[in-house]
């Protein structure tokens, strides 16, 4: 059992050879946290970590009871007002407006396996040996608002995942303000907070910050993850670092507006919430609804920050992308957008395409520009029908030459926009986000379409399935190209407005799920002007995503690296595209931008008729190197060894499960000169296993590897002269290190 509940303390205890995870219903009956971290030994009672003391100016639950007090208890679900005065995981706002409630304890089950969620994304189980969940029923009896806390516990790795139910079984609606997703009290604050943030092609930059007393947080209010900010933290311990220590990973399967937000009180206790963002969230509850949060994802490691990674790369790879390529390796493409934007013909892109499958590539994607009048972006979102003067016979002619040629086809869309020049925004022009009386702002000339409502998400769906089952399409591009402004709704009335953000992205995933379900054969790839929706929650539909517009191998390294902190290296999509690069205008050398672009979902944003006979055979020496070893590219065990964001160098390695084969990738940005000599220390290879060195041919040790380390000094290390390889900046090398008999 994963799962233990002592009737007689009223503790319950989670636990598997990585974490455990321990609670306790209060004497008011509400839900206390006494534990999380490495796996302890079970006992009948630990009580004893539920420390009171009487404390100046403290609020009391009891009137007898000095020492009871919920400012300085930690808890599962805690609430405003009934003193405790930090920040909430509920609130409830009631028809006599009044925000307090007291959710007491009613029962609890416990059963093997991991239910869905409705409507929304979440890590699942294919048999119920692999998992075990509890579900707690806490109550308040004033209103009638009854609320499920699910905890799942994986049977392996130091996962448990987290949402709550919201019923209102009461005679009165209720709105819920506030409705988190996980809640989690330590006793103390010595912890590294790292995010991932940043910008349009700049995106999931790692940052870190010290926790001092007061508010640190991240968020959305976008109605997108967005660029900015990633739905992901990881707190770590000062000495902790990539190889080792103790790390506590949140991940939010969410895709919308989330917070995840650390707060330090003056006792030095520290609360970790993730969820929904309460800014602007309102959900009415009538009698007889629910409401369920996503899911929160809480992963414990004691070996680091690469031991975290690992964690949530097998549990999002294997138990939350699902279907048909979930497991399967990547097709090699060739896009497109960087190669004609929006100037092309039927024959200039079988042009590409000829050339694409003479280097090996597998895949041809037609990107924006191929449907109703967009010639530009100024027109043409929301028709969703091919552009007879561009392809004559459509999209089904286009895809039977390019299947012809022996390639699988893929189709770039962007359903939930719309162009107020369009034959849809003309039929219905109420069908967008916008609100009465208001400038109707754009993005990228283009307007958000209401998803919170059935009727548009139905119309997208039977256009883009029409395309689908007509033509051989084996990949979707899903792109989404602007964050909501004007969130309101045409059709719900005033006290559910609220509520918009959170109906579009269950619209999103609906149609995603309808999508999925009927082509299963399809890769579908999410996009949101590159990173800005690049989140758990899409990887449920689409098992990878488009990482960031920026292609530049040089920043490409930082977004790769810090997008590996929660998201697994199959989910990264990375091309070699065109220099100068079309972002940053840098020149880049043609090695180097594979060499970054191997380790994700691999392919080509350029038009390769447009290089060297030099050039293209070495780009046809890349396609075959990434077929031959991308199985372990894309799923073997990946560790992060230096970062870039910390030096001139980075290094990174991904393992074979039988460690067998390892391959490391060395970058360095800027050349040096007279330079000190290099190694780095390796990691998950088999100690008492040789390997040759493609580099070098030398043999090995794995012990030697990882503990005196790779060599990776070069020619400047001294004054480069003679037969010395001549290095240059945006440097690269790969280094296959098989096992030998």
């Amino acid at each position: 059992m994963s799962i233990i509940f002592h009737e007689k303390s009223k503790i319950f205890h989670l636990h598997n050879d990585s974490i455990s995870y321990i609670m306790m219903i209060l004497e008011n009956g509400h839900l206390g946290q006494l534990y999380c971290g490495k796996r302890i030994h079970d006992r009948e009672d630990f009580s004893y970590l539920l420390e009171k003391a009487p404390r100046p100016m403290s609020s009391c639950v009891y009137e007898d009871d000095k020492t009871f007090s919920l400012e300085h208890i930690r808890q599962e679900m805690p609430v405003y007002g009934t003193t405790d005065y930090r920040h909430p995981a509920v609130e409830v706002l009631q028809e006599n407006g009044s925000r307090i409630s007291e959710f007491g304890y009613q029962e609890h089950r416990i059963f093997s396996g991991k239910p869905r969620l409705e409507g929304l994304p979440a890590t699942y189980t294919e048999d119920d040996s692999e998992a075990e969940t509890l579900i707690i029923t806490l109550k308040d009896e004033l209103t009638g608002i009854k609320v499920e806390l699910s905890y799942t516990i994986f049977v392996k790795g130091g996962i448990v995942a987290k949402n709550m139910c919201f019923f209102n079984e009461g005679n009165g609606s209720v709105h819920l303000t506030q409705a988190m997703s996980l809640c989690l009290d330590l006793p103390d604050y010595e912890y590294e907070w790292i995010q991932l943030s940043g910008s349009w092609a700049r995106e999931r930059h790692v940052k870190n910050r010290i926790l001092t007393h007061g508010i640190t947080a991240i968020g959305s209010m976008r109605g997108n993850s967005s660029h900015e900010q990633n739905p992901f933290i990881a707190l770590k311990r000062p000495s902790a670092d990539e190889q080792q220590g103790e790390v506590f990973g949140v991940s939010l399967i969410y895709s919308g507006n989330f917070l995840m937000q650390a707060e330090v009180d003056a006792h030095d206790t520290l609360r970790v919430l993730a969820g929904i963002n309460p800014s602007g969230f309102d959900w009415k509850l009538d009698p007889g609804e629910h409401f369920q949060t996503p899911e929160a994802v809480l992963v414990y490691s004691d070996k680091g920050l690469n031991g975290m990674s690992q964690t949530f790369h097998g549990l999002y790879q294997k138990r939350l992308a699902r279907g048909y390529w979930r497991d399967r390796e990547r097709p090699i493409l060739n896009n497109n957008w960087e190669a004609t934007y929006f100037d092309f013909t039927e024959e200039k892109l079988v042009e590409i395409a000829e050339k694409a499958k003479e280097c090996g590539v597998e895949l041809f994607v037609l990107d924006d520009g191929w449907f109703g009048k967009r010639c530009s972006d100024h027109a043409g979102l929301g028709d969703w029908i091919a552009n007879t003067e561009r392809l004559p016979n459509g999209i089904t002619g286009l895809a039977d030459r390019i299947e012809d040629l022996g390639m699988k086809f893929g189709l770039w869309v962007e359903l939930e926009m719309v162009n107020k020049d369009s034959d849809l925004y003309r039929a219905h022009p109420d069908w967008i986000l916008a609100t009465p009386g208001r400038n109707q702002s754009h993005g990228r000339f283009q307007h958000v379409l209401d998803f919170s409502r059935k009727e548009v998400v139905d119309h997208i769906y039977e256009m883009i399935a029409k395309i689908l089952s007509e033509a051989k399409v084996s990949y979707i591009k899903w792109d989404m190209n602007r964050s909501i402004t004007e969130c309101y709704s045409a059709v719900l009335p005033s006290d559910r407005q609220g509520e918009i953000f959170h109906r579009y992205i269950l619209g999103v995933y609906d149609l995603y799920e309808r999508l999925t379900s009927r082509f299963p054969h399809i890769l579908f790839e999410s996009c949101a002007s590159g990173g800005g929706r690049f989140d758990a929650g899409m990887l449920y539909y689409a098992p990878q995503g488009w990482a960031s517009d920026n292609s530049d191998a040089a920043e490409r390294i930082k977004i790769q690296y810090g997008t590996s902190m929660c998201y697994p290296i199959s989910s990264i999509g990375a091309h070699v595209s065109v220099i100068p690069n079309h972002q940053v205008f840098r020149t880049t050398p043609l090695h180097t931008r594979a060499n970054v672009a191997y380790f994700g979902a691999f392919g080509y944003e350029l038009d390769l008729n447009k290089l060297s006979e030099e050039e293209i055979k070495e780009v046809k020496e890349q396609v075959c190197f990434m077929k031959k070893y991308r199985k372990i590219l894309q799923f073997g065990t990946f560790y992060r060894l230096k970062s870039p964001f910390e030096g001139n160098e980075m290094v990174w390695m991904a393992v074979s499960e039988d460690q067998k084969t390892a391959i490391v990738g060395w970058y360095r940005i800027l050349n040096c000169v007279n330079a000190t000599f290099t190694r780095v220390e390796l990691q998950g290879l088999n100690p008492n296993y040789q390997y040759s060195n493609s580099q070098t041919g030398r043999v090995h040790y794995g012990d030697e590897l990882m503990n005196l380390g790779l060599i990776t000094s070069d020619s400047t290390a001294g004054q480069a002269e003679g037969d010395a390889v001549p290095c240059t900046d945006f440097e690269s090398r790969i280094y296959v290190l098989e096992a030998v008999e």
